[in-house]
């Protein structure tokens, strides 16, 4: 008998802080395809509003968490490996 792969959210984040935070997924290891391109620098994303948000380089704000950029286009959430 096969396991079936377990369906991907609709949104996910990386940060511990937000509601939309799952670490057993993470932990499984998620790859983001976006406009077609790999992204490894993915915080958050979600498919339905075709959205994800990325690093902005090494800033950080005054709280010491990076800074993010959300950027608009074709979201392709999948497990690795």
């Amino acid at each position: 008998m096969t396991e079936t792969p377990p369906t991907l959210p609709d949104r996910l984040s990386s940060d511990p802080a937000s509601p939309h935070y799952d670490e057993a997924l993470l932990v499984r290891g998620i790859g983001i395809r976006f406009n077609g391109a790999e992204k490894t620098n993915v915080v958050e994303y979600c498919v339905s509003e075709g959205w994800v948000r990325v690093t902005a380089g090494k800033a950080v704000d005054r709280h010491g968490q990076p800074l993010t950029l959300r950027l608009s286009g074709t979201v392709e959430p999948y497990l690795k490996g």
